[in-house]
This record gives structure tokens, sequence and C-alpha cells, in this order.
């Protein structure tokens, strides 16, 4: 009878835990890629450069992302995206894959962190749609390191996407011509209890609650970002306030994600 007691209080048990296993999975990756950021505050001169950051409309994260070859090259990893919201503030994390081959003699298995840096919307449009590859939808390059890009660094930054990896502490730039972006639409479901959520909808903050690992991502990339030059519609606003603007400020050329009602609320270019 005993035994018959206990075999029920652990079914009862597995059937109550499985859904929070689920989401704790999802929190560990959120956690994972908010201790990524976090480094970018303690090597700054080894990490993206602010004036890239300052043009972000986009940044996402890769905790341990895998690269196998033997011959030929795999990679594979889960993260998080953010977009830049109208007030310049970061929107709720959504969860993505990052998949990829490549080609030429190689050999081992390697571990690193990797980070996308998003210029433009449209980018970010086509992961939300359906998959975006690298090199191919969109232009890639590796970013630049530091305070400020070196001589052979792409400085005008005209590049739609840059990427970065992480091994060992240490920022650099990283090739990922090939690879693809995907949304994780399971991961998003689990993470926000919502089978039915969106992309859309976690990067226009429409309501839903985000549990608090996403706003520690949140707070701590706005701790990287949140002393760089705003975007030009919040900088003229501020101007009206207190016309103090310097002149010399580098303004950046940050296109939002705002979800307009009708078409005529769309931002201006």
């Amino acid at each position: 009878m005993r035994l018959r007691h206990l075999l029920l209080v652990f079914l009862i048990s597995s059937v109550t835990a499985g859904p929070a296993m689920a989401a704790s999975m999802e929190e560990t990756r959120v956690n994972d890629a908010t201790d990524v950021v976090d480094q970018l505050l303690r090597i700054p001169e080894q990490g993206v450069p602010p004036a890239l950051l300052s043009r972000a409309y986009a940044v996402a994260v890769i905790p341990r992302v895998i690269k196998v070859g033997f011959g030929l090259g795999a990679r594979h990893g889960k993260g998080v995206m953010v977009v830049r919201q109208d007030d310049n503030t970061w929107s709720n994390p959504a969860f993505i894959r990052l998949t990829g081959g490549s080609f030429g003699f190689q050999a081992g298995a390697q571990s690193t962190d990797v980070i996308l840096v998003f210029k433009t919307r449209s980018s970010v449009d086509g992961i939300t749609q359906g998959k975006l590859t690298l090199g191919a939808d969109a232009s890639i390059a590796a970013g630049p390191i530091g305070r400020s890009a070196g001589a052979h660094t792409d400085v005008t930054f005209k590049s739609e996407v840059y990427s970065y990896s992480r091994s060992r502490g240490l920022f650099a730039g990283v090739a990922l011509e090939g690879a693809g972006v995907t949304m994780d639409r399971k991961a998003n479901a689990a993470f926000y209890g919502s089978a039915q959520i969106t992309p859309e909808q976690i990067f226009a903050g429409s309501g839903n609650a985000a549990p608090q690992a996403a706003n520690n991502f949140v707070q701590v990339l706005s701790a990287q970002t949140q002393q760089l030059p705003m975007r030009p519609a919040a900088a003229a606003n501020a101007s009206n306030q207190r016309n103090r603007q310097p002149q010399n400020q580098e303004i950046s050329e940050v296109r939002t994600y705002g979800m307009a009602s009708n078409p005529e609320d769309q931002p201006r270019n």
C-alpha cells in the first residue's frame, strides 16, 4: 500500500514538474545570454564598438554555438534576439536558432558564444517571416572590436549584420556567411506561456507578461547601451526640451520596430 502511494506521488510530481522543467530550459538560455552580454561591460576594450551598437536595430546573442567539422563543418546554436523600440529601449527577447555549414579542411569541435548586431529592420523581418541566410539575404561582416574600429575594418558600418564570437573570455569578429537564423517558436510559446504568441507581439511589447529572466537580460543590455547616442526622433524631442544637443554628437540611424495600427502612423525615413 505504501509503495502504491509513493508511486502515485511520483507520477503526480512528474506530470506537474514537466512544464516547469521545460520553462527552466528557456530561462537557462536567457540567463546564459545575459552572462555573455555582461562580459561586454567587463572588457569594453574587447567588446562591440559603441558606434556600432548606437546604430543597432536588433541584437542577437547565441551562447555556446557548437561547431563540428571533419572535412565538412556544421554549426548549431540557440539564443535570443531583441529589437529597439520607439522610445530607444529594448524589447522583450524572442528565441532564435542559428544553423549552418562550412567547407574546407577542418577537424574537431568548438563551442563559442556568438553575438549578431543587425543594422536594418529588413534583416529581422526575414527572420520573423521564415529564415534569414547570412551573406545571401543580408550582407554580413566580421565585426570590429573595441571602442574604435581599426584601420582594416568597415568603419562606416555599411553591412547589414555584424558578427562576433567569444571564446576564452575574449571577443573577436567571426565570419558566418551561409549560416541561417530562424525563430524558435516552440521556445517562445513555452517561455511566454502562449502557443499563439508571435515574434511581432514579443517585439512590440503587447502586454504579454515577461518572466524575470527576460527582464534581467534587457536590463543588462540596457546598461551596455544606455549612454549611446539617441535615435534621430528621440534626439529631436530632447532638443525641443532643453536645446543643448552637442553639435558634434554622433546621431544613430536606428529604424525602430514600431507596430503602427495604420500606414499613416508608420515611421518616415
